[in-house]
């Protein structure tokens, strides 16, 4: 398997980074849902509490979110490229979106939340809620479309000093934009919106923008020197942004105890909403990896990419799974279900004092990516098979 750009056929480099940021992103939510430390509530990131290991479990998925966006305005360009018009691909975005936005809220919340009245907004939420109004500026000129990203990227951590606490309705329409905060709706019901979309859809209007590079008239290697090219300066500027300590991101970062925690302070950095440091960080490598990853795919890479095929279908699946495994250690471990604490939600719904070393993590991590491979691998086969329109749907 061969790295293309045939319009009738998928990049493999894109699934094979996609891929593997899907496979990280497991990671996370099993330590969300597994680990001691998370059903606790202790912040992973926290240089006072935290341990090297805990630390880079929590740091190394903040790659995967960031560049799952990057990647779908990638995929809308490519789907654009097809030979669709614009009012084609912008009723697409809409319905998709609309789509998108009620499954976050109907069905992944549900599943992770197991009886706890959460209306969570997340990452599907903001990519649903961006592909709507994407939806509406690609009708714009290319160059001008590509300045607003830059300057959505650049220029949004200018917004973080506004702070609209109240009437409700104002304050939640400005976390809608760029304020993660969480709001009480009425006795039962909690609205925590963790993903502000104005920084978000700045990156997925330029990984639209970088659909470009995979037209036929950019050749492989002048493809490759870009996309390298792109990378290098993105972590240039992180690195310069982040020693000047001057703007870029909410937290400045300081001397710690050792040379270590120094560096995690370094790139410790605020992810709700993703500061413009905090992309740059994580968008820098993997424009490298891209680069690099134009070359045929070995056995390991054509596991990973059984997962890049299906993202959305995977993402659905490994959540309800995590927390089902989660469930079953558990219960093998003598607990019972009347001890169970569905007034929790991010604690998988264990009670306090419940969870497992890091260990254990690892290994459910290991098992929910060995999983999924088999539904993952039949759905990419159904896909390829069929051409049904609402397969592009999910």
């Amino acid at each position: 398997m061969t790295n293309t750009t045939s319009y009738g056929k998928r990049i493999s480099s894109i699934d094979l980074l996609r891929g593997l940021v899907m496979i990280i992103m497991a990671l996370d939510h099993s330590r969300d849902m597994i680990h001691y430390s998370a059903i606790r509530n202790w912040n992973p990131l926290d240089l006072h509490t935290t341990t090297p290991w805990i630390f880079m479990t929590r740091w190394i998925t903040h790659f995967c979110a960031p560049i799952f966006v990057f990647l779908s305005g990638t995929s809308i360009f490519l789907y654009r490229a097809k030979g669709r018009s614009k009012k084609q691909v912008g009723f697409f975005l809409l319905t998709r979106g609309i789509f998108l936005m009620l499954l976050e809220i109907l069905v992944i919340g549900p599943t992770w939340a197991f009886g706890y009245n959460l209306i969570f907004l997340q990452v599907i939420w903001a990519i649903g809620l961006s592909m709507v109004i994407l939806a509406a500026l690609q009708f714009l000129p290319y160059r001008v479309l590509l300045a607003l990203g830059i300057l959505i990227i650049l220029g949004h951590n200018l917004l973080d000093p506004i702070e609209i606490k109240s009437p409700m309705p104002a304050a939640i329409a400005w976390s809608v934009v760029h304020y993660s905060e969480g709001y009480q709706l009425g006795h039962h019901v909690l609205l925590v919106i963790a993903y502000p979309f104005l920084p978000w859809l700045g990156l997925m209007i330029l990984g639209y923008c970088c659909g470009k590079l995979y037209l036929p008239s950019f050749s492989p290697l002048h493809r490759k020197k870009v996309l390298f090219g792109l990378g290098v300066l993105s972590i240039i500027l992180f690195i310069s942004f982040r020693w000047l300590n001057f703007y870029g991101d909410p937290r400045p970062w300081s001397a710690q105890k050792n040379l270590l925690y120094a560096i995690f302070d370094f790139i410790k950095l605020v992810k709700y909403p993703p500061s413009m440091l905090f992309i740059l960080m994580t968008i820098g490598p993997g424009l490298i990896f891209l680069s690099l990853a134009e070359r045929p795919v070995n056995k390991i890479g054509e596991i990973i990419i059984v997962y890049g095929k299906v993202p959305l279908f995977y993402y659905i699946l490994h959540g309800a799974l995590i927390h089902l495994l989660s469930f079953a250690i558990f219960f093998l471990s003598g607990h019972h279900w009347s001890e169970l604490d569905f007034g929790h939600y991010r604690d998988a719904n264990m009670p306090e004092g419940a969870g497992s070393p890091l260990w254990v993590v690892y290994i459910v991590w290991a098992l929910t990516i060995l999983i999924l491979y088999f539904p993952c691998k039949w759905y990419g086969n159904y896909k390829s098979a069929h051409r049904t329109w609402w397969l592009s749907y999910l």
